[in-house]
């Protein structure tokens, strides 16, 4: 049982955190910025704790706030949502210091956020996948090659993308010969990777997202589904709970592939599920 958390995050998600806390009987520890000195989630947890005037740069140093949390006497951290609650070195150094990371485990992490090797777990366990490169592309002239055996319109994407970034839509082989290189540079300088990879583009798809809830004891349960293709730039904008658009039978064939891929990579915590079908005819993991 967890007596003292660290939420390392701010804003609504680390209000949700601290109400939760408050409820479970948990001591709760927040970290603010200068920008976040007066913020909600600081006046109502137990405790909370200044990490630096700038507004970014203490939410996003590891070793630091593992060693905030050891220094304060918690037994656990809480990422929250973005910021580091994708960071495979967070959940180990979390684990070096004997600290529990509530979230997925550091192999879970690095094999989940590279896209390739995602794929490859979710066609080993059965999951649908979207047509695709097997792996990352090695230049431009194995995209085109690829892309020829897909069939356009393609879409290019970092293997370590996320959040809109590192993705363009190609139609033709003139378009994918104009995005690699930006791609390239554009996954470069955002995550660190040059390795980009192709999926067949799916047009005017449904994107429906369902929630995993997993724990460390091997039980696996999805909590039904989320509607989220109203985007811009491949960033969502509504997020509908039900979807509309689902028949009872999709819904419950979507919720099964979710908890068949959650644990296929033996994950132990609420993971989001990604599912694209146009018009609903079809699924595939994404």
């Amino acid at each position: 049982m967890i007596k003292k958390l660290l939420i390392a995050n701010r804003g609504e998600i680390a209000v949700r955190i601290v109400r939760a806390c408050a409820e479970m009987g948990v001591r709760s520890v927040a970290i603010f910025s200068e920008a976040d000195r007066h913020a909600l989630h600081v006046k109502r947890a137990d405790e909370a704790y200044f990490i630096g005037e700038d507004p970014l740069a203490g939410y996003l140093n590891p070793r630091k706030l593992v060693n905030l949390a050891v220094e304060t006497g918690c037994d656990a951290l809480h990422p929250g949502y973005g910021f580091l609650s994708e960071n495979a070195d967070l959940a180990d150094i979390c684990a070096e210091r004997g600290i529990r990371f509530v979230g997925p485990s550091a192999e879970v992490i690095r094999r989940m956020g590279d896209k390739t090797e995602a794929r490859r777990s979710m066609i080993k366990a059965g999951v649908p996948v979207t047509p695709g490169t097997e792996g990352n592309v090695a230049d431009l002239a194995e995209a085109l090659r690829e892309a020829e055996r897909i069939g356009y319109p393609v879409m290019l994407k970092a293997t370590s993308g996320g959040g809109g970034r590192g993705i363009r839509r190609c139609n033709s082989r003139a378009e994918l010969e104009a995005a690699y290189p930006r791609v390239i540079s554009e996954a470069t300088k955002a995550f660190g990777s040059a390795e980009v990879f192709l999926e067949k583009c799916i047009v005017e798809p449904k994107h429906i997202e369902a929630q995993v809830l997993a724990d460390s004891f091997g039980n696996t349960v999805h909590l039904f589904e989320r509607d989220c293709s109203i985007q811009r730039r491949n960033q969502k904008l509504v997020e509908i709970a039900p979807s509309p658009q689902l028949t009872p039978e999709q819904r419950a064939y979507i919720g099964d592939l979710a908890v068949r891929a959650a644990k296929a990579v033996a994950t132990r915590t609420p993971v989001p599920w990604s599912s694209c079908s146009p018009t609903g005819r079809s699924t595939s993991w994404r």
